[in-house]
C-alpha cells in the first residue's frame, strides 16, 4: 500500500476567543481518539486568554492534542492555500468577531484566512458561535456565512439524549458539529435510534 493510501484526513481546527473553550479541546480529543485523521490547529490570540481562565488546560497542553499547530500570524502556513488539501475546517467555539471576519473576507490573520479558503474551496465550514443574545449585525453575518456555504451549529443545549453532565452536553453538540463534516462520534445518543421514536 503506498503512503498516499494510507494518508490520514486533515481537518483544520480554530480556536477562537470565545467562551466555550472546551469545544474546541473536546473536538481535538475526539478527533485524536478516533483515529484516521490529521489535526491542524489554529488558536487566537483571544483564545490564548480563554483557554487558560475556563479549563484547566494550558495553552500548550491544547497544542499537544494536535497534530499540528500553525501561528494564527503566519499567513503563509499550508493551511492558508486551497491547494493543501483538507476534508474541511470547524472553528469551536466561534466568536462574533471571528464570524465578521469571515464574512466580510477580512483574512488579516491565519484562522481567518483558512476559513475563507475554506469557502473558496468549496469545502465544509463548520461554525459553533457563542454569543447570547445575538444582535441584528451577529444575526446578518452569520445569514451571510450559511448562504456562502457555511453550516452554523451553535453549541444549544439538547435535552432528548438524556444529558447527566457538561461532559455529555459537550460531546453531543460536538457530535451534531461534526456530523457536517461526515465523521461519526461513537457514544452520540441520535434520535429515533437511541433515544426516542424508533
Amino acid at each position: 500500500m503506498t503512503s498516499k493510501h494510507k494518508q490520514k484526513k486533515r481537518i483544520v481546527i480554530g480556536i477562537s476567543g470565545a467562551s466555550g473553550a472546551i469545544l474546541g479541546i473536546e473536538a481535538l480529543k475526539i478527533l485524536r481518539d478516533l483515529g484516521g485523521y490529521e489535526s491542524h490547529l489554529i488558536i487566537s490570540s483571544g483564545a490564548a486568554l480563554t483557554i487558560p481562565l475556563e479549563t484547566s488546560y494550558t495553552v500548550d497542553e491544547v497544542m499537544a492534542l494536535a497534530d499540528h499547530c500553525h501561528d494564527n500570524a503566519d499567513i503563509g502556513a499550508a493551511v492558508a492555500s486551497g491547494s493543501f488539501r483538507t476534508m474541511g475546517m470547524m472553528v469551536v467555539p466561534c466568536s462574533m468577531k471571528t464570524v465578521a471576519g469571515i464574512a466580510a473576507g477580512f483574512s488579516t490573520n491565519l484562522l481567518l484566512r483558512a476559513a475563507d479558503v475554506t469557502l473558496k474551496e468549496a469545502r465544509p465550514l463548520v461554525l459553533m458561535p457563542r454569543e447570547c443574545p445575538l444582535g441584528i449585525i451577529h444575526l446578518r453575518n452569520l445569514l451571510s456565512l450559511a448562504e456562502a456555504g457555511a453550516a452554523i451549529v451553535p453549541p444549544m443545549v439538547t435535552y432528548y439524549n438524556g444529558p447527566t453532565s457538561l461532559a455529555d452536553m459537550n460531546h453531543h453538540l460536538l457530535g451534531k458539529a461534526l456530523d457536517r463534516l461526515g465523521i461519526d462520534v461513537p457514544g452520540m445518543k441520535r434520535w429515533g435510534e437511541d433515544v426516542g421514536l424508533k
